[in-house]
Protein backbone atom coordinates (compact mmCIF):
# COMPACT_ATOMS: atom_id res chain seq x y z
CA UNK A 1 0.00 0.00 0.00
CA UNK A 2 3.12 2.33 0.63
CA UNK A 3 3.28 4.79 -2.23
CA UNK A 4 -0.15 3.90 -3.83
CA UNK A 5 -2.30 7.18 -2.96
CA UNK A 6 0.38 9.58 -3.90
CA UNK A 7 -0.16 11.17 -7.38
CA UNK A 8 -3.19 9.78 -8.08
CA UNK A 9 -5.20 11.44 -10.43
CA UNK A 10 -8.95 12.58 -10.78
CA UNK A 11 -10.79 11.97 -13.81
CA UNK A 12 -13.54 14.23 -14.15
CA UNK A 13 -16.32 12.01 -15.57
CA UNK A 14 -19.31 12.96 -17.03
CA UNK A 15 -20.59 9.40 -19.07
CA UNK A 16 -23.35 7.59 -19.20
CA UNK A 17 -22.57 4.02 -16.96
CA UNK A 18 -23.66 0.75 -17.50
CA UNK A 19 -26.07 -0.93 -14.38
CA UNK A 20 -26.24 -4.92 -15.02
CA UNK A 21 -28.82 -5.85 -11.99
CA UNK A 22 -30.93 -8.81 -11.67
CA UNK A 23 -34.12 -7.95 -12.78
CA UNK A 24 -37.03 -10.53 -14.88
CA UNK A 25 -38.23 -10.12 -18.44
CA UNK A 26 -41.29 -10.00 -17.78
CA UNK A 27 -43.07 -8.33 -14.93
CA UNK A 28 -45.37 -10.65 -12.87
CA UNK A 29 -47.70 -10.67 -9.95
CA UNK A 30 -46.15 -12.02 -7.08
CA UNK A 31 -49.25 -13.41 -5.20
CA UNK A 32 -51.42 -14.76 -7.74
CA UNK A 33 -50.56 -18.20 -6.88
CA UNK A 34 -52.00 -17.56 -3.51
CA UNK A 35 -55.11 -16.61 -4.82
CA UNK A 36 -57.49 -16.29 -8.25
CA UNK A 37 -59.22 -12.98 -6.95
CA UNK A 38 -57.05 -9.94 -8.06
CA UNK A 39 -58.99 -8.07 -5.21
CA UNK A 40 -56.82 -10.39 -3.28
CA UNK A 41 -53.55 -9.55 -4.38
CA UNK A 42 -53.88 -5.83 -3.82
CA UNK A 43 -54.46 -6.46 -0.76
CA UNK A 44 -51.02 -8.66 -0.57
CA UNK A 45 -49.51 -5.57 -2.00
CA UNK A 46 -50.62 -2.97 -0.15
CA UNK A 47 -49.18 -5.44 3.25
CA UNK A 48 -46.09 -5.70 1.51
CA UNK A 49 -45.40 -2.31 0.95
CA UNK A 50 -46.56 -1.23 4.40
CA UNK A 51 -44.44 -4.27 6.31
CA UNK A 52 -41.31 -3.38 3.53
CA UNK A 53 -38.04 -2.00 5.67
CA UNK A 54 -37.69 1.70 5.15
CA UNK A 55 -34.16 1.54 3.84
CA UNK A 56 -36.11 -0.07 0.66
CA UNK A 57 -38.36 2.09 -0.40
CA UNK A 58 -36.89 4.73 -3.02
CA UNK A 59 -37.88 4.45 -6.44
CA UNK A 60 -34.97 4.35 -8.11
CA UNK A 61 -33.61 0.91 -7.70
CA UNK A 62 -30.92 1.10 -10.79
CA UNK A 63 -29.21 3.63 -8.48
CA UNK A 64 -30.15 3.41 -5.14
CA UNK A 65 -30.48 0.08 -4.04
CA UNK A 66 -26.60 -0.90 -3.27
CA UNK A 67 -27.04 2.05 -0.52
CA UNK A 68 -30.12 0.95 0.75
CA UNK A 69 -28.84 -2.71 1.21
CA UNK A 70 -25.60 -1.43 3.17
CA UNK A 71 -27.36 0.44 5.44
CA UNK A 72 -30.30 -2.24 6.28
CA UNK A 73 -27.50 -5.06 6.55
CA UNK A 74 -25.62 -3.02 8.24
CA UNK A 75 -28.17 -3.16 10.72
CA UNK A 76 -29.29 -6.97 10.96
CA UNK A 77 -26.39 -9.03 9.20
CA UNK A 78 -23.04 -7.83 8.80
CA UNK A 79 -21.67 -8.73 11.53
CA UNK A 80 -22.77 -12.61 10.74
CA UNK A 81 -22.64 -12.74 7.13
CA UNK A 82 -20.49 -10.53 4.50
CA UNK A 83 -22.06 -11.50 1.82
CA UNK A 84 -22.41 -8.08 0.45
CA UNK A 85 -18.55 -8.09 -0.19
CA UNK A 86 -17.11 -7.10 -3.23
CA UNK A 87 -13.15 -5.95 -4.73
CA UNK A 88 -14.03 -2.28 -3.01
CA UNK A 89 -16.26 -2.85 -0.32
CA UNK A 90 -16.04 -5.38 2.58
CA UNK A 91 -19.54 -5.07 2.65
CA UNK A 92 -20.01 -2.61 5.60
CA UNK A 93 -21.20 0.21 3.23
CA UNK A 94 -22.61 1.30 -0.28
CA UNK A 95 -21.02 1.05 -3.29
CA UNK A 96 -22.56 1.78 -6.56
CA UNK A 97 -20.71 -0.46 -9.97
CA UNK A 98 -21.14 0.54 -13.23
CA UNK A 99 -19.42 -0.58 -16.29
CA UNK A 100 -17.84 1.54 -19.68
CA UNK A 101 -19.66 -1.45 -21.71
CA UNK A 102 -22.69 -3.97 -21.62
CA UNK A 103 -19.94 -6.37 -22.24
CA UNK A 104 -17.50 -5.67 -19.20
CA UNK A 105 -20.49 -5.17 -17.44
CA UNK A 106 -21.33 -9.01 -18.42
CA UNK A 107 -17.79 -10.24 -17.68
CA UNK A 108 -18.13 -8.80 -14.06
CA UNK A 109 -21.81 -10.14 -12.76
CA UNK A 110 -21.21 -13.70 -14.68
CA UNK A 111 -18.34 -14.18 -12.55
CA UNK A 112 -20.18 -12.69 -9.44
CA UNK A 113 -23.30 -14.77 -10.40
CA UNK A 114 -21.54 -18.58 -11.39
CA UNK A 115 -17.98 -18.81 -9.06
CA UNK A 116 -20.00 -17.14 -6.35
CA UNK A 117 -23.69 -17.52 -5.91
CA UNK A 118 -24.09 -20.95 -7.98
CA UNK A 119 -20.45 -22.18 -6.88
CA UNK A 120 -21.14 -21.90 -3.46
CA UNK A 121 -24.63 -23.76 -4.30
CA UNK A 122 -22.96 -26.28 -6.01
CA UNK A 123 -25.10 -25.96 -9.41
CA UNK A 124 -21.65 -27.10 -11.53
CA UNK A 125 -22.28 -30.47 -9.96
CA UNK A 126 -25.84 -31.09 -10.50
CA UNK A 127 -25.34 -30.06 -14.42
CA UNK A 128 -22.44 -32.30 -14.05
CA UNK A 129 -24.47 -34.89 -13.16
CA UNK A 130 -26.89 -34.99 -15.39
CA UNK A 131 -29.29 -33.44 -13.00
CA UNK A 132 -30.64 -30.10 -14.49
CA UNK A 133 -29.82 -29.19 -17.80
CA UNK A 134 -29.54 -25.49 -16.87
CA UNK A 135 -29.54 -22.61 -14.58
CA UNK A 136 -31.16 -19.33 -15.93
CA UNK A 137 -30.97 -15.96 -14.58
CA UNK A 138 -32.61 -12.99 -16.35
CA UNK A 139 -30.65 -9.87 -16.22
CA UNK A 140 -31.85 -5.96 -16.90
CA UNK A 141 -29.05 -2.98 -18.09
CA UNK A 142 -29.80 0.36 -17.44
CA UNK A 143 -27.23 3.43 -18.63
CA UNK A 144 -26.82 6.06 -15.67
CA UNK A 145 -25.62 9.30 -16.18
CA UNK A 146 -22.26 9.59 -13.89
CA UNK A 147 -21.30 13.61 -13.46
CA UNK A 148 -18.17 13.10 -10.75
CA UNK A 149 -14.25 14.08 -10.22
CA UNK A 150 -13.08 10.28 -9.78
CA UNK A 151 -10.32 9.06 -8.12
CA UNK A 152 -8.28 7.65 -11.20
CA UNK A 153 -6.84 3.79 -10.18
CA UNK A 154 -6.39 2.34 -14.08
CA UNK A 155 -2.83 2.90 -14.03
CA UNK A 156 -1.98 1.54 -10.78
CA UNK A 157 -2.75 -1.84 -12.31
CA UNK A 158 1.19 -2.52 -13.62
CA UNK A 159 2.92 -1.36 -10.37
CA UNK A 160 0.07 -3.02 -7.65
CA UNK A 161 -1.01 -5.79 -9.23
CA UNK A 162 -3.03 -6.95 -6.52
CA UNK A 163 -5.17 -4.11 -7.76
CA UNK A 164 -6.78 -6.74 -9.94
CA UNK A 165 -6.10 -9.86 -8.38
CA UNK A 166 -8.60 -12.63 -9.78
CA UNK A 167 -8.84 -13.88 -6.66
CA UNK A 168 -8.43 -12.07 -3.78
CA UNK A 169 -10.74 -8.62 -2.80
CA UNK A 170 -8.76 -7.66 0.07
CA UNK A 171 -6.14 -4.91 -1.66
CA UNK A 172 -9.20 -3.15 -3.31
CA UNK A 173 -10.98 -3.15 -0.14
CA UNK A 174 -8.69 -1.66 1.58
CA UNK A 175 -8.66 1.22 -0.81
CA UNK A 176 -12.13 1.55 -1.59
CA UNK A 177 -12.87 1.77 2.82
CA UNK A 178 -10.21 4.84 2.62
CA UNK A 179 -11.78 6.89 -0.10
CA UNK A 180 -15.17 6.42 1.51
CA UNK A 181 -14.06 6.97 5.10
CA UNK A 182 -12.41 10.23 3.22
CA UNK A 183 -15.76 11.41 1.66
CA UNK A 184 -14.45 11.02 -2.12
CA UNK A 185 -17.25 10.28 -4.67
CA UNK A 186 -15.99 7.02 -6.28
CA UNK A 187 -13.36 5.31 -8.48
CA UNK A 188 -12.28 4.25 -11.81
CA UNK A 189 -10.45 1.03 -11.97
CA UNK A 190 -9.56 -1.87 -14.60
CA UNK A 191 -11.86 -4.74 -14.32
CA UNK A 192 -10.03 -7.86 -13.66
CA UNK A 193 -12.50 -10.11 -15.98
CA UNK A 194 -12.07 -8.54 -18.97
CA UNK A 195 -10.52 -5.25 -20.68
CA UNK A 196 -13.28 -2.84 -20.15
CA UNK A 197 -13.17 -1.03 -16.84
CA UNK A 198 -15.21 -0.72 -14.01
CA UNK A 199 -16.38 2.44 -11.94
CA UNK A 200 -17.13 2.39 -8.28
CA UNK A 201 -19.50 5.07 -6.97
CA UNK A 202 -19.56 5.89 -3.21
CA UNK A 203 -22.26 8.87 -3.53
CA UNK A 204 -25.51 8.71 -4.98
CA UNK A 205 -25.40 11.95 -5.83
CA UNK A 206 -23.49 11.91 -8.61
CA UNK A 207 -25.47 9.64 -10.23
CA UNK A 208 -28.99 10.64 -12.49
CA UNK A 209 -31.28 9.72 -14.94
CA UNK A 210 -31.29 5.68 -15.30
CA UNK A 211 -32.53 4.76 -19.07
CA UNK A 212 -32.91 1.03 -19.82
CA UNK A 213 -30.45 -0.34 -22.16
CA UNK A 214 -31.71 -3.94 -22.73
CA UNK A 215 -32.62 -7.38 -21.20
CA UNK A 216 -30.16 -10.36 -20.63
CA UNK A 217 -30.44 -13.81 -19.74
CA UNK A 218 -27.43 -15.92 -18.74
CA UNK A 219 -27.80 -19.66 -19.18
CA UNK A 220 -25.05 -22.10 -17.56
CA UNK A 221 -25.08 -25.35 -19.26
CA UNK A 222 -22.67 -28.47 -18.04
CA UNK A 223 -20.62 -27.15 -21.38
CA UNK A 224 -20.54 -23.07 -20.56
CA UNK A 225 -22.70 -19.72 -20.24
CA UNK A 226 -23.90 -18.73 -22.71
CA UNK A 227 -25.50 -14.72 -22.78
CA UNK A 228 -28.81 -13.54 -24.62
CA UNK A 229 -29.96 -10.21 -25.71
CA UNK A 230 -33.03 -11.83 -27.43
CA UNK A 231 -34.44 -14.85 -26.08
CA UNK A 232 -33.07 -17.89 -27.58
CA UNK A 233 -30.13 -16.09 -29.41
CA UNK A 234 -26.81 -16.38 -27.92
CA UNK A 235 -25.12 -13.50 -28.55
CA UNK A 236 -21.81 -14.05 -25.95
CA UNK A 237 -20.43 -17.16 -24.48
CA UNK A 238 -18.34 -17.74 -21.44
Amino acid sequence: MDGFFAGLPLADVHQELVRNIKSIRVSQDLFDDLSEAPGDWAVAQHHEMATKPHSYLSPIVSIDRPFEEADWFNAIEFPFKHWMASRFCDGSFGIWYGADSVATSVHETVHHWHDGMLADAGYDQLLAQGKRQEIVSERKVYWVRCDAALVDLRRRGDSFPELTNPDSHLFGQSIGARLKREGHPGLIARSARCEGENYGVLNSAVLSSPQVCCFLTYRLTATGIKVEREVGQSWMTL
